[in-house]
């Protein structure tokens, strides 16, 4: 009985081991053929690169006529060093649907004292965030102003000179069309 179960017990590990060693040659050679199709030139068949695609739509860009531009500061005074946070509004009027970048370096935040530009804020680029308006629709964005002054070059509002006390000017005009702007909008730094 004991020899018995020794030789059924062996014959059942030659078979697993047979069909483990089966398993493992198949999948060599069907992997081994798939990569050989995959290598083999085809005939008749030519690889050319994509194009490029190109931008196309019906959709005009907003002018003049089909937008209007609001703002409004969330304080009239700010402390010296403090902010402000001004929210701007694009409002479509046109009749048409059209495309407009809702971004801020499109949508362009101006402080100004007088004639001086104080702030602006297209001094930084930002990524384009292209708007597609109807008749009505509205995007409302804010930008804050930490009561300091913008230079010639994009920079940390942390290493920016900030702004004396005074009366400050705040306008928001579209990139490219400043007949497009808003009001303006007064905010005194104390």
């Amino acid at each position: 009985m004991y020899l018995r179960r020794r030789i059924v017990a062996g014959l059942a590990a030659v078979l697993v081991i047979a069909l483990a060693v089966f398993c493992v040659v198949s999948l060599a050679k069907g992997a081994a053929a798939i990569v050989g199709r995959m290598t083999q030139e085809q005939p008749g068949i030519t690889r050319s690169p994509v194009p490029d695609p190109s931008e196309t739509s019906a959709v005009k860009d907003c002018g003049a006529d089909d937008l209007s531009l609001q703002l409004t500061a969330a304080s009239q005074t700010v402390a010296v060093g403090g902010s402000v946070d001004f929210t701007v509004t694009i409002v479509h009027e046109g009749s048409g649907s059209c495309l407009v970048d809702g971004s801020d370096s499109s949508r362009i935040l101006t402080i100004t004292s007088g004639n001086d530009t104080v702030w602006t804020s297209a001094s930084c680029p930002s990524d384009s965030r292209m708007l597609l308006m109807a008749k009505g629709d509205k995007d409302t964005a804010t930008i804050t102003w930490n009561a300091d002054r913008t230079g010639s070059s994009c920079e940390e509002d942390s290493s920016l000179p900030r702004v004396d006390a005074g009366t400050y000017v705040a306008k928001v005009t579209m990139k490219g069309d400043a007949s497009v702007s808003s009001p303006s909008v007064t905010v005194t730094v104390k």
